[in-house]
């Protein structure tokens, strides 16, 4: 029989890696103008933007950031959930 923290720790894993995918797939969606207008599109981005807005407005504080020309914020993301995952 399995404990308790064994099936949270399972739980907790498959959300993050249910949320990695999500955000794959809003990777690839971005890049297709006619899905960036869909609804599919906007549930994605409803439950993956929450995850990555905190991650943009630290990288936006450090200069030049704001300048330049690709969001690392998803990367940075990405980067602390597979670490929060590893550590599971």
């Amino acid at each position: 029989m399995f404990g308790m923290t064994y099936v949270i720790r399972r739980v907790v894993i498959l959300l993050l890696d249910s949320l990695q995918l999500l955000m794959l797939a809003m990777a690839v969606m971005s890049w297709i103008p006619q899905l960036r207008e869909s609804r599919v599109y906007q549930i994605v981005c409803s439950v993956v933007e929450p995850i990555i807005d905190p991650f943009r407005r630290l990288l936006y504080r450090i200069p030049g950031m704001d300048r330049f020309p690709l969001d690392l914020s998803f990367l940075a993301a990405w980067i602390v959930l597979s670490l929060v995952r590893g550590l599971l």
